[in-house]
């Protein structure tokens, strides 16, 4: 008995440690960025490497978000974001309700159709898209950027929102639309407060992966005023010389609102990507 416990107690205390390192390994980088955009430049290209600024200054914050223009770009990957995020779990809703409520022959097919377009790399879409773009003259254009972001991340977030929808039952529709509610009426004062927690999951989701796209920002946008945030941080780095200080400013100005939204939402985001997951 006493070999068993000696043993479970060596082999907890072993992954406690992997675990720690597992950590340091993940949180350093960001810990280090961070100690970084609070350096002055003279200490940040210092030979003497410090851990923690000697000389604490917000400098680099100030001249990131007004010299080097992040007040603009944070606008910007905003607007797409939000908007972004409000086609996204539209369609997502409508999309995934179909899917799980509706028989029509082909669905499966359709199904699979949706699930393989994940699978095409974005980079093979960039030329046809931005002829595509380009005859419509909405090149330069934040909203054509909201389409990009929407289209390529709502087939994924129909599919999980199939499985949210599938794990409530259809009586509570039917009851609702007895009482006097069309089939939106039901869904919109009936299912949708239920489906809360995959709406914030896939709200969550979609917004992420919007405020994190480069490739199409950095392809379909040319005017400074309409750079995005992962756009602007590339620009930092400049072809004989690299602002240090404002780039770890920029890239803690660009982390922050993810931030805030994980610690809002990560209840119900792994309560609603566990619902979606199994069901469906």
């Amino acid at each position: 008995m006493k070999n068993n416990k000696g043993k479970n107690v060596l082999s907890k205390g072993l992954f406690v440690i992997a675990l720690v390192l597992f950590l340091a390994f993940i949180l350093f980088p960001i810990y280090w960025c961070l100690a970084t955009s609070f350096k002055p430049s003279a200490e940040i290209t210092s030979k003497e490497v410090t851990y923690w600024p000697a000389a604490f200054t917000f400098q680099n914050y100030i001249e990131a978000w007004t010299r080097s223009g992040f007040k603009i770009y944070f606008k910007n990957s905003l607007f797409i974001s939000v908007f972004g995020v409000v086609f996204i779990v539209m369609l997502s809703v409508l999309t995934g309700y179909a899917l799980d409520r509706f028989k029509f022959k082909g669905k499966n097919a359709f199904m699979l159709i949706l699930l393989c377009t994940q699978f095409i790399p974005g980079a093979m879409l960039i030329t046809p898209i931005f002829i595509i773009f380009k005859n419509l003259g909405m090149l330069n254009s934040l909203f054509a950027l909201v389409l990009v972001n929407t289209t390529f991340h709502f087939p994924f977030n129909s599919i999980l929102m199939k499985g949210f929808v599938s794990g409530i039952d259809y009586t509570i529709e039917e009851a609702a639309q007895i009482d006097g509610c069309s089939r939106l009426g039901a869904i919109w004062h009936v299912l949708l407060p239920v489906l809360k927690p995959g709406i914030v999951t896939i709200a969550a989701y979609g917004f992420i992966s919007c405020w994190n796209e480069f490739l199409f920002s950095f392809m379909f946008i040319s005017k400074q005023n309409k750079l995005t945030l992962p756009v602007g941080l590339k620009n930092l780095v400049g072809e004989f010389s690299i602002n240090y200080g404002q780039l770890a400013a920029g890239a803690i100005i660009a982390v922050v609102p993810t931030l805030i939204l994980f610690s809002y939402v990560q209840k119900n985001l792994v309560g609603g990507l566990s619902s979606g997951a199994v069901k469906g």
